[in-house]
């Protein structure tokens, strides 16, 4: 219970950040409006990202797992922010989007109740917060 994580994010300039995470660089960016030059994205929509990275790898781990075969996997994560300050996030809806052929929805259906009720850590959190949904897209 006791592996905490730390990440370093350091003053650039005006309001840019960069990020260091597990060895990996990442800009933060404000747009032209709020002080910024659009160097990169706002922070807050790495919260969905990682959202969909999170429920994603397990997904795909879980589907492996189950001899599942599909062609690619794109998870659409759309975040609705309140107007008043401080803006956060009040609703999370996640969209699972599944290329192949003859895809078994039963156990992509199995896979992500795993991830969403079990194994995501992220999601976890978010749900104790904010109300999070999720659909299934079967595309050919």
């Amino acid at each position: 219970m006791n592996n905490p994580s730390t990440v370093s994010v350091k003053w650039q300039e005006n309001m840019c950040f960069e990020a260091e995470i597990q060895g990996h660089k990442i800009i933060m960016d404000a747009d032209q409006n709020a002080g910024g030059e659009n160097k990169g994205p706002r922070p807050k929509p790495f919260m969905l990202s990682a959202l969909g990275g999170c429920t994603g790898m397990d997904i795909v781990s879980i589907l492996k797992k189950m001899k599942v075969d599909f062609d690619d996997l794109n998870i659409v994560v759309t975040g609705y922010q309140t107007d008043e300050h401080p803006k956060h996030y009040y609703k999370i809806h996640i969209v699972y989007e599944f290329t192949g052929k003859n895809l078994p929805l039963d156990k992509i259906e199995y896979a992500i109740k795993l991830s969403e009720e079990k194994y995501c850590g992220v999601g976890a959190v978010y749900r104790k917060t904010m109300e999070v949904t999720s659909e299934i897209k079967l595309l050919k």
